[in-house]
């Protein structure tokens, strides 16, 4: 990895100016939509008692040579058998992500099976998969002890409850897609935001938390939303993307400072300040730089790609369906995509506490079902397979209109 300049990533950043070139240059990258990705990711918990506190060392012992480092130093962390490979969050939850594909049947079928792979090993450690976006029998726990997570929950604590509950009580469905052609990058940008109110209510899972009810339909959401705000938030739409992007990136404060066993950085600290002079004798690398990013969480992250990480985990199979259904959405006309999501766009926080049960984002959902039904043809998938994603989706709208009438 190099700077704009071509010089080594540990060349120091010699102003925010400069971040901000290199964050918009690297994090946007445009091109034909080609490649897709998924990452599926759960809670863990002991299959006698899913109430019971996880046991590092059983987990470790369950994952194997697939470990990460984080979890068993010096481990090789070798791929799943389809090429997944195995990280842990640091309260446990287990995440499974791949090679990017071309072909989204087969982007299904290897996820599928290095997702059932996974779950084997887990099984046989006499663990089993969570079933929801959030742990709904015990309170956040971080079980991984590397310094980056240390510096993050002492972070994140000074902020509120919702961060130790983002990074150790939560698992999510994350999807990948390219940003597109530099003409169409803004709209396919501000199309996946538009969308994310219709299904985020279209697949909270996530009510309960530590055994209680939280009231919100997807309480996943309201903890990563809350967890850092504003940077964990929906960013302004307006504009240049990739621009926003970079000087919502220099804002935010910096969570890791890796210098020494201890990462702690500096209270109110941004990467904007660092890069500028901020700390005497010590200005940020690129390689800095990367890390910072990988401290950010919004509900879409770009990468180079476009990362959303805005939907639940869901149980089972049940990321067939969101999967298929957004990147069929994304191969449609945008003016038909933004027009099926407007009637929601922008109630993040009305559709993490009520789900379908809000009006505006109901009717966003039944449109964005229906247009997406319609285009699901376009994913190459099984027909079979696109029949029963087709009849979940409507089921799911129509059981929620069936509710409200009654």
């Amino acid at each position: 990895m190099t700077s704009p300049g071509g010089s080594p990533a540990t060349t120091p950043i010699g102003s925010r100016a400069d971040a901000e070139g290199y964050v918009a240059m690297v994090c946007f990258k445009h091109g034909p939509p080609r490649l897709f990705g998924v990452e599926l990711e759960w809670t863990v918990h002991h299959a006698e008692d899913p109430r019971r506190p996880l046991d590092a060392g059983q987990l470790s012992k369950a994952l194997g040579v697939h470990a990460p480092a984080t979890l068993v130093r010096g481990s090789p962390q070798l791929p799943l058998s389809r090429g997944a490979l195995v990280t842990v969050e640091p309260g446990g939850q287990v995440e499974i992500s791949g090679p990017a594909s071309d072909s989204i049947p087969r982007l299904i079928e290897d996820t599928a099976a290095d997702a059932a792979e996974l779950i084997a090993l887990l099984l046989d450690a006499d663990l089993v998969p969570g079933a929801y976006g959030l742990d709904p029998f015990r309170a956040p726990r971080r079980i991984l002890t590397v310094p980056r997570y240390a510096a993050m929950e002492q972070a994140f604590q000074r902020l509120g409850p919702h961060g130790p509950r983002m990074m150790c009580s939560t698992a999510g469905l994350q999807i990948c897609l390219d940003a597109g052609e530099a003409a169409e990058t803004a709209l396919r940008w501000r199309a996946l935001h538009d969308l994310g109110p219709a299904l985020v209510g279209l697949f909270a899972n996530s009510r309960r938390r530590a055994g209680s009810d939280t009231g919100w339909a997807s309480a996943r959401t309201q903890a990563t939303f809350g967890t850092c705000a504003p940077f964990t938030e929906p960013p302004p739409l307006d504009g240049d993307p990739a621009a926003a992007w970079a000087r919502m990136a220099m804002e935010a404060p910096v969570l890791c400072l890796r210098r020494g066993d201890t990462w702690d950085a500096p209270t109110g600290l941004t990467f904007g300040a660092w890069a500028d002079g901020e700390l005497p004798g010590d200005r940020p690398t690129y390689d800095d730089l990367d890390y910072h990013l990988s401290t950010l969480f919004p509900p879409v992250r770009p990468r180079g790609y476009l990362e959303v990480r805005y939907l639940d985990a869901q149980p089972g199979d049940g990321w067939i369906a969101p999967t298929l259904l957004l990147t069929a959405l994304m191969s449609a006309p945008i003016d038909q995509v933004l027009a099926a999501a407007e009637p929601a766009a922008g109630r993040w926080f009305p559709a993490a506490r009520e789900g379908l049960n809000d009006s505006l984002v109901l009717r966003a959902a039944r449109d964005v079902v229906a247009l997406g039904t319609e285009v699901l043809h376009r994913t190459g998938a099984d027909p079979e397979l696109l029949a029963a994603v087709a009849t979940r989706l409507q089921r799911i709208v129509d059981n929620t209109q069936g509710r409200r009438a009654s």
